[in-house]
């Protein structure tokens, strides 16, 4: 009697954790995880763990750097309602975030990432006002599908031309002379590195960028996603494999004291880690990915799981790169990035930072943050943001 009891009991066990391995996979393959959580669970680098600890007797310098897919006509609305769109942008944020001020005494920026297939003249003339007024950046975003290489090299360099010659936009690179721009590859698929081999086309697309003045590529992460690379939480430089999609899988991680690799595209990733606090079936963490939407808006909260995420440059834990993501323009959203609960994200951000003075907090555009990253390979003592528009700020 006890025996069948007992054999019942195991029986039932089994199929409960059965079920519950069942469960756990069909999530994993649902969110993609497959692709990057062994990395993520067993980083290659013990300096690419969550966590890495920082010199507690040293200031923590973060760098927070909102890249939004800027997107005027999703859903493809009538022209005026996208019109509006950016029209709110630019006439509310100063309003709303003017008074707020970070470690150099600059309001909150924010980096438009405009889709070149989206161009409209009117956009951009009024974006540019609102970067000219300080409160943010221009660079370029790009949906294709089915694309070439020649193809995406003309795409690039004509809307380059135009943000540059037509809009004052984008920068020329102090050395080389060049006009340079920052990229986000629309839906993810850089490289193209979604596996049903849509939206992109160009497996040399880290080529094509580099050539055509692409200063840094801040897709990543794009979890929940099957375009997530391996490498997550890091900033490292890629460059095209010969033969093979999805070739900035993996890198050259960036470093103090280690050279720039001249045929190499720099990666600038934000944070991608499991959000434990928040539970899915009360098993599954959901993720944390750096995406600031409706209903997920930025908090002091998240900024601890950013932080916790380690996104730096090894030999410089100190200083850590917060790269966050959104999409502006889409309804909800708009309401979120331009509303109380952004606000008061930056009003803790100040509040902290009255608290504790080892808390350094800097408002970047992606410009400004690659410009970090390279200081920080040469061991700079201290940052120097090196604003879009004016000189340099030593902090």
């Amino acid at each position: 009697m006890m025996n069948g009891i007992i054999v019942v009991f195991a029986l039932g066990l089994l199929s409960l954790l059965t079920a519950v391995v069942v469960v756990v996979w069909r999530e994993i393959r649902a969110r993609d995880m497959q692709h990057w959580g062994g990395d993520y669970l067993f980083p290659a680098e013990p300096s690419g763990r969550v966590g890495t600890p920082v010199a507690t007797d040293e200031p923590v310098h973060v760098f927070i750097a909102i890249c939004d897919h800027y997107e005027p006509e999703v859903g493809k609305p009538c022209k005026d309602v996208s019109v509006r769109r950016v029209d709110r942008w630019v006439e509310e944020y100063p309003r709303l975030f003017g008074e707020f001020r970070d470690e150099n005494g600059r309001p909150p920026q924010h980096t438009f990432f405009f889709p070149q297939d989206e161009y409209a003249p009117e956009y951009l003339d009024r974006l540019a006002e609102l970067c000219e007024a300080g409160y943010g950046d221009v660079d370029v975003h790009l949906h294709h599908d089915g694309d070439t290489a020649e193809g995406l090299r003309e795409k690039l360099e004509l809307f380059r031309e135009t943000l540059y010659h037509r809009h004052g936009l984008l920068r020329r690179d102090p050395v080389t002379g060049e006009i340079v721009y920052g990229f986000i590859h629309g839906n993810w698929a850089l490289c193209n590195s979604r596996l049903d081999g849509r939206w992109c086309g160009v497996d040399q697309e880290l080529t094509v960028l580099q050539e055509t003045g692409c200063y840094a590529d801040f897709t990543m992460p794009s979890a929940p996603s099957d375009t997530q690379t391996a490498t997550m939480n890091s900033i490292y430089y890629a460059r095209d494999l010969p033969g093979e999609r999805k070739s900035h899988d993996r890198g050259v991680r960036a470093a103090v004291g280690q050279s720039v690799p001249a045929d190499q595209l720099l990666m600038v990733q934000g944070p991608l880690l499991f959000d434990w606090s928040n539970r899915k079936l009360g098993i599954m963490p959901r993720i944390e990915n750096g995406d600031i939407h409706a209903g997920r808006p930025a908090t002091w909260q998240r900024l601890q799981l950013w932080m916790k995420a380690g996104v730096h440059v090894p030999g410089k834990p100190n200083w850590k790169f917060v790269k966050l993501h959104t999409h502006g323009c889409k309804d909800g959203n708009i309401d979120t990035l331009l509303g109380p609960e952004m606000q008061a994200f930056h009003a803790d951000l100040a509040r902290h930072a009255a608290a504790d003075s080892r808390f350094r907090y800097h408002y970047v555009s992606a410009w400004e943050m690659a410009q970090l990253v390279h200081q920080a390979e040469t061991d700079a003592a201290a940052p120097t943001v090196v604003t879009s528009r004016q000189l340099p700020v030593t902090v």
